[in-house]
């Protein structure tokens, strides 16, 4: 194999779980070309990657037109076409990346087993050993059908050491100096019941400065900052606001110094497991089998509702779908995860 393509395009989250097919792919065709065709909103996570060559930005916007999409094929082609490719992995598995797949002219075109919109008739779908299990292991199965070993299931995820000073800078002058314990909240998510309500996460913020951890606030877009506000007013003690002020590099980075970080099934929570980082995640909609913290699925609180897992945006039942998750159970939970974290230190201590 001398040119692959992966084929992942959004949301933040899903392209962090295909993350290790770069580094599967690596390893087992160390001389590869890897290129990566992803949209803009998750095209800051691959960047500096050590194991892609190439990253090309899908300009979803410019396609959405029957205009826009006569103007802009032709050189989306061409680009696609500046390599002949010996396989394509299509891990969206939509028509948008099947149009990807089929232009890019690959010899062998693979891709997920539940590959939707017409799809499956571009690409083989590849139902692997994990089919019914995690999406991490799911997309690894696309690159074992390529003929990977995957030895070791690795995120790579590279911080460029300005990003990592911005972050640092950025913490200490918000009083949380190296050193401090501190949980990270990723309070936001794109689907509505994937949010925890405000003013549990401030119930939890105010137990976690009795503990002497400080709680931490992360998150982008302008809802983000609302429910940040909402969460800041309903606080005994405010809690660090840092939504809105940090990139994905930087974020990255802060969970590397967050004891652990807490939030729904959305990318930042994705990353934060994704760096092996303790990580407790809140679950209603989505299932932790699939979607839950990889690497750490005893993790996961999933609502204790006969609906879960209905894999809906938005409740039709009308119901706050993770307000069920009790403030007492995530403490809990923190508390069991913290617990061990420090255990396991002291154990390397003693190594």
């Amino acid at each position: 194999m001398k040119n692959i393509i992966v084929i992942k395009l959004s949301a933040i989250g899903d392209v962090i779980h295909a993350l290790p097919v770069s580094y599967a792919i690596k390893e087992q065709f160390p001389e590869a070309h890897l290129t990566w065709v992803v949209e803009q909103a998750a095209y800051a996570i691959l960047v500096d990657n050590p194991y892609i060559d190439e990253i090309i930005l899908f300009e979803k916007a410019k396609f959405r037109s029957f205009g826009g999409f006569l103007r802009e094929i032709g050189s989306f082609r061409r680009r696609l076409r500046t390599r002949r490719y010996d396989a394509s992995l299509d891990l969206q598995g939509l028509f948008k990346s099947a149009a990807i797949a089929f232009n890019a002219g690959a010899k062998l075109r693979i891709g997920t087993a539940n590959m939707r919109e017409g799809a499956h008739l571009v690409s083989r779908p590849v139902r692997g050993a994990h089919a019914e299990g995690h999406i991490v292991e799911r997309y690894l199965d696309v690159a074992r059908a390529l003929g990977c070993v995957v030895r070791e299931v690795r995120f790579p995820v590279a911080v460029p050491a300005r990003d990592a000073a911005a972050a640092d800078t950025l913490l200490t002058r918000e009083g949380v100096q190296e050193g401090r314990r501190f949980v990270a909240f990723a309070i936001g998510a794109n689907w509505p019941n994937k949010r925890w309500p405000a003013e549990q996460f401030a119930a939890l913020s105010d137990r976690l400065y009795r503990a002497h951890y400080i709680p931490v606030l992360v998150g982008g877009g302008a809802l983000d900052e609302t429910i940040a506000q909402d969460i800041m007013r309903a606080s005994e003690i405010p809690p660090v606001n840092l939504v809105g002020r940090t990139n994905l590099k930087q974020l990255a980075h802060i969970f590397t110094r967050a004891a652990l970080v807490l939030g729904g099934d959305t990318g930042p929570v994705h990353l934060a497991a994704g760096l092996r980082r303790p990580t407790v995640m809140l679950m209603g909609p989505t299932d932790a089998n699939r979607n839950g913290p990889y690497g750490q699925l005893e993790n996961a609180i999933e609502v204790d509702r006969p609906c879960r897992g209905c894999w809906k945006r938005a409740c039709p039942k009308g119901q706050d779908c993770l307000a069920a998750i009790t403030v007492d159970e995530v403490a809990a939970k923190i508390s069991a995860v913290l617990r061990h974290a420090e255990q396991s230190r002291r154990e390397e201590r003693l190594v």
